[in-house]
């Protein structure tokens, strides 16, 4: 139970069924910075709107603190991609190291079979495999941050708001039940980000980084940046270069150089990709896709979907090529594989040409 208006539906209906439940929280923000967090996911009133939401449907409530795993597993990774010119996405570890590594495994030391979670996606069966989907809002769908779930993992998971049909159903719902969360904005920033994600690296990497040179594509440099863990591919500001002509096309971040501390820029153009390398790869089902295989391709948590045929994937790596040239991939992000509505994995991005 997150305090949102999501965790806290899907626990009244838990109790709404009948079932034996406890409600969790996770503590995982840095108890130093308590009074920087007293808003939005994993804030100290998210906890008491948590806490309240299991009163009221008579759950048992406890917080459980995951602070140092979550500094070692997500935030810790986060910051050194970062450092290294690449571009993460946390959740994606946090889901499967945290709320379904960790948390799970402590549910089921103390009895719990299952977990349920606000996340909108779902989970079916094919034999004896589970299987993960999209979620029938399309808009909120979440099942790309959620493709590294092995099958022990995805066989706990219940997610029941998979198949709703719109955020204002769920607030709906949550207020027929009188939830104290019903009209609760939704936080949209990183949960372990108190102000801006710029100013969270900045205190995080103090001394490890420098401005440095902005490059056009010939290696001349036009320019100058304030530090390479602040940009990323597809960028089109927070870089500086020499007055152009006013009829002069926008340049973006084309490729991020951390080993000599500079950024190419181009035109939007020079982002096209045809083919993608991923590693560190995970298959939902067991087993990647085969040589040749269609496939429906997401690189961002809410992008577009690009249709792609599968040149080798296995359990370390895989090649993809794109039918149409694609923008704006960059090192580091999750690269997720769909059939249909059906996630069969993915990878982290290498490289892209």
């Amino acid at each position: 139970m997150s305090g949102g208006v999501d965790s806290s539906v899907v626990a009244a209906r838990v109790a709404r069924r009948g079932l034996r439940a406890i409600g969790i929280t996770l503590a995982l923000w840095p108890r130093d910075r308590d009074v920087m967090r007293d808003r939005g996911c994993c804030s100290i009133d998210a906890v008491d709107d948590a806490r309240r939401v299991a009163s009221s449907l008579g759950l048992p409530h406890y917080v459980w603190n995951l602070e140092r795993e979550f500094e070692e597993r997500v935030i810790d990774e986060f910051v050194e991609e970062h450092r290294q010119g690449r571009t993460p996405n946390p959740c994606v570890r946090c889901n499967q190291q945290v709320k379904f590594g960790l948390l799970l495994d402590r549910a089921r030391a103390v009895g719990a079979t299952h977990v349920a979670t606000g996340h909108y996606a779902r989970a079916g069966r094919r034999g004896q495999a589970f299987t993960l989907h999209r979620a029938r809002d399309e808009r909120r769908d979440q099942s790309y941050v959620l493709h590294r779930l092995d099958q022990a993992q995805l066989g706990a998971a219940l997610f029941p708001l998979g198949a709703v049909r719109s955020k204002d159903s769920v607030r709906t719902e949550a207020a027929a039940a009188h939830l104290a969360t019903a009209a609760k904005p939704e936080s949209q920033d990183l949960c372990f980000v108190s102000s801006s994600v710029r100013d969270e690296l900045s205190r995080r990497l103090a001394g490890a980084f420098s401005a440095g040179a902005v490059l056009d594509q010939d290696g001349t440099e036009i320019g100058r940046h304030p530090g390479t863990p602040f940009l990323t591919v597809g960028q089109r500001s927070g870089f500086e270069v020499r007055p152009r002509r006013p009829d002069a096309a926008p340049l973006y971040v084309i490729e991020v150089r951390p080993a000599d501390n500079a950024v190419v820029v181009g035109p939007r153009d020079a982002l096209r990709r045809c083919t993608v390398e991923a590693m560190d790869c995970a298959w939902v089902s067991g087993s990647p896709p085969p040589q040749g295989a269609a496939v429906l391709v997401q690189l961002r948590a809410h992008g577009h979907q690009h249709q792609a045929a599968v040149d080798h994937a296995g359990a370390g790596a895989m090649r993809l090529r794109f039918r149409s040239a694609v923008e704006q991939v960059s090192p580091g992000q999750a690269v997720v594989l769909y059939d249909g509505d059906e996630v069969l994995g993915g990878g982290t991005v290498r490289r892209a040409a």
